[in-house]
């Protein structure tokens, strides 16, 4: 400090200081991306709707197209090459399309990828666009501005105060949602339980299974194909979903209400069930469960877990925008949850011990025994 004189003023930090080094310029371009990260689902969507999938695939040949090939074969009567070529480059950024240029012009064609391929209708009718188109009606995009309001007052989601009505209560009347709503978890579904059936082998010994919450009943007659040994299947979920649910061989679609009673079984099956709930109505699920097996039943849930530290991954991203999309649709005080979060629970309830058995990226199977 020098006498007499007044000591300069120290210089603040700006959130923009050295706003020319490398990593505000990344930063800057990050912030973009996110601005404008609306346009992957939107664009997405587009591509499911013009049923673009199938149409490079045509049954498997997955020949490079242009995107003016590609428009001639999903709207015969014209439209807009520029636009759709648009769109397919910027899906090509993020996996979902293989971008083919040509050396000697300015062509470009588009094949599918791995991605690009888990929206072709396979041979029983399935694929993830369902999913896809399910995501994005007009029901749920009228609550995705109102996401906020989640952080402000968790008593009402999102869905609701954009709709008026809980989103399972309006699916049940309108026929064409839930029958969408039926359609992509079937799409989930399926490959999801080929990867169980593959890598778990907790079914044995079954004679009675229960699958909680189990739609369509896709579920059930996977299983019940695969493990003969199952005498007999019941496909319980609410009283709306399975009047609607085709007749399955070996299965039983029985109408009720989890949170008042579950069938009883030698084991019960779950799938994307108790992270739509809050811990309290796990407890109340996951109670009832337990009171519906026998000595030495299982419980065998599949969830996504969260991890317990947030990384960057692809997969801790999928399970983080899920819960937020949850949190948005279904319930404000929904939550994913991490393993041990669900031991816990099921430990309160009655349960003796939970075993996790990792068969696919997302999903993870929790076996509860009683």
């Amino acid at each position: 400090m020098v006498v007499g004189k007044e000591n300069p003023p120290m210089e603040k930090e700006s959130a923009n200081t050295v706003a020319g080094s490398e990593s505000h310029k990344r930063a800057r371009l990050a912030i973009l991306e996110l601005a404008n990260m609306i346009s992957v689902p939107m664009s997405l969507n587009a591509v499911v709707r013009l049923n673009i999938a199938d149409a490079i695939w045509q049954g498997g040949s997955n020949f490079p197209l242009s995107a003016s090939e590609i428009l001639a074969r999903v709207v015969p009567s014209g439209g807009d090459a520029d636009n759709l070529e648009r769109i397919l480059r910027m899906l090509t950024s993020y996996g979902v399309f293989e971008e083919h240029l040509n050396p000697n012009s300015s062509d470009r064609r588009y094949s599918l990828t791995d991605v690009g391929k888990t929206l072709v209708t396979d041979s029983d009718g399935l694929s993830y666009a369902s999913y896809v188109l399910q995501h994005h009606q007009d029901a749920l995009m009228r609550a995705w501005p109102r996401v906020h309001e989640a952080a402000i007052d968790a008593s009402t989601e999102p869905f609701v105060r954009a709709n008026g009505e809980a989103a399972y209560s309006y699916y049940g009347k309108n026929e064409e949602m839930n029958l969408l709503m039926q359609r992509a978890m079937a799409g989930v579904s399926v490959p999801f339980m080929k990867a169980v059936l593959d890598g778990y082998d907790g079914f044995g010994g079954v004679e009675k299974l229960v699958d909680v919450g189990g739609s369509a009943g896709d579920c059930l007659r996977m299983i019940l194909q695969k493990h003969p040994h199952i005498k007999e299947g019941i496909n319980f979920d609410l009283p709306e979903v399975v009047a609607r649910a085709p007749s399955i061989p070996g299965v039983t679609h029985v109408g009720g209400d989890m949170f008042k009673s579950v069938p009883t079984g030698d084991a019960i099956f779950m799938k994307w069930v108790l992270s739509t709930w809050t811990d309290d109505e796990c407890k109340m699920i996951l109670e009832n469960c337990c009171k519906s097996l026998p000595a030495g039943g299982k419980l065998i849930a599949c969830e996504p877990t969260v991890p317990e530290k947030t990384d960057d991954s692809h997969r801790t991203r999928a399970l983080l925008a899920n819960d937020v999309f949850i949190m948005t649709i279904y319930s404000a005080k929904s939550k994913q949850r991490t393993e041990d979060q669900f031991r816990q629970l099921g430990l309160s309830v009655g349960f003796s011990a939970m075993r996790s058995f990792h068969v696919d990226y997302f999903y993870c199977v929790l076996e509860f025994e009683k």
